[in-house]
């Protein structure tokens, strides 16, 4: 039976194909990961600004995620070398769509603060697009404008970009990760949002979370697969990609939309992911051995520099969550359970930053949490916490998908745009 492929069809496949061969599928261009880290500050008991200072430099991170522009933690971070990217508060990003605003906003928040403090970035709202609240969803676009064009007028646009952060929910199809693409609702408002990235070069940011899909479905999502363990993993029909992680095709299912709307060579980065070590007695998987392992297996993939299978030789950016337990956020247990730390400083377990090559791999452990209530550590004192990662032992498996991908990353390059161009020339004669 022939397949009867009418014209505009074709020229929409031909675009999305041109899209994929523009992006950094079988790229060889190298890029140094990212591993930074979330400061959250939703508690009555966190440590001051000055000793989380001494906390990231035993953990030996230089990338900071903050919610909000807090003159304290500017002012902290100062000269210490730590790259920063703040948030503009959900609450009032429909003041600064007024460019005078926006301007008035960074001249406060932003100007006296910077060289000295290193801001590299600033996210306008968080996952706003997977709200209800159309008026604010209409309103981010045009105050990342108005931001942007209060840096460019203040000369501080080539040092930090403008973006925003999105729930994994803007995607209305992750599976197969070719597959992806947005949400219907939201195809007027991404176009927007990924033309202003596209011409400022900013990254498209996305807060993705396996625990959630494996908590939804702990029955047919391997506990493996979302662990970074070793695992059979799945292939991509389409693409014959494999997948040995849930992240990496969270990942990639927002590369392969954003290919579909034309805009194929932006980056995309993680500014959230993490695993909780507590939760309700029906949030299953939240227990303290799989957010360690979760986490060190993470921040090891991190170390070896690995790209996700779409783009193997471009490394994935990765903010983890969180630096500390939060006990003053709403929701389940879990909510407040996502911290490497206590707020006394004390670990709530070792990732291991500093011992990552060992030797034994530890156990997933799938069985539901018991019912946990959410008091309060320790009031942080006032010296500095002496914290230093401990030594203990753990194996991280290194055979990814991705690190095998880019040891073939100039067979893979070669392959990607002969089998593109090919497929380009069949739908090129459906058109004659």
């Amino acid at each position: 039976m022939g397949i009867f492929i009418c014209r505009t069809n074709v020229v929409h496949i031909i675009i999305f194909l041109l899209s994929l061969l523009s992006s950094d599928i079988g790229s060889t261009r190298g890029v140094n990961a990212t591993l930074g880290i979330n400061y959250g500050q939703i508690g009555d008991n966190l440590p001051q600004p000055s000793q989380v200072l001494g906390l990231l430099s035993s953990l030996k991170i230089t990338k900071v995620r903050i919610y909000d522009t807090n003159p304290q933690i500017l002012t902290s971070f100062a000269n210490t070398g730590i790259d920063l990217i703040v948030t503009i508060e959900n609450e009032i990003l429909h003041v600064l769509v007024d460019p005078q605003q926006a301007l008035q906003w960074v001249t406060t928040h932003i100007k006296p603060y910077f060289p000295a403090t290193r801001i590299s970035g600033i996210a306008v709202g968080n996952e706003i697009f997977s709200m209800d609240d159309k008026t604010l969803i209409s309103n981010v676009v045009p105050a990342m404008v108005s931001i942007h064009q209060a840096l460019v007028q203040l000369g501080l646009d080539t040092y930090m970009h403008v973006s925003t952060a999105n729930s994994a929910a803007v995607l209305s199809n992750s599976y197969p990760p070719s597959a992806g693409s947005f949400e219907d609702e939201l195809s007027g408002v991404m176009k927007q949002l990924l033309q202003f990235l596209y011409t400022t070069r900013a990254p498209f940011w996305i807060n993705a979370y396996p625990y959630f899909a494996y908590k939804d479905a702990p029955t047919k999502i391997p506990l493996d697969y979302v662990l970074f363990n070793p695992n059979p993993g799945m292939v991509d029909p389409y693409t014959k990609l494999h997948y040995d992680n849930m992240l990496y095709a969270q990942v990639d299912a927002v590369i392969f939309a954003i290919a579909r709307m034309g805009f194929g060579g932006l980056e995309v980065k993680v500014s959230e992911t993490g695993w909780p070590s507590k939760g309700d007695q029906n949030e299953v998987g939240a227990t303290t051995e799989n957010a360690q392992i979760y986490n060190r297996n993470l921040l090891r993939r991190q170390m070896a520099n690995e790209g996700t299978p779409s783009r193997p030789s471009q490394k994935l950016d990765v903010y983890l969550f969180a630096l500390f337990n939060e006990d003053m956020k709403p929701g389940p247990t879990s909510e407040r359970n996502y911290g490497l730390y206590e707020p006394d400083g004390t670990m709530t377990y070792n990732v291991g930053i500093t011992t990552l090559a060992s030797t034994t791999t530890p156990t997933s452990t799938s069985t539901t949490p018991a019912s946990s209530s959410s008091t309060s550590s320790p009031t942080a004192t006032t010296s500095s916490p002496a914290i230093t990662p401990a030594t203990t032992s753990a194996s991280i498996s290194l055979t990814s998908s991705a690190t095998h991908q880019a040891s073939r990353k100039g067979y893979q390059s070669t392959g990607s745009w002969i089998f593109l161009l090919l497929i380009f020339q069949v739908l090129h004669r459906r058109l004659v």
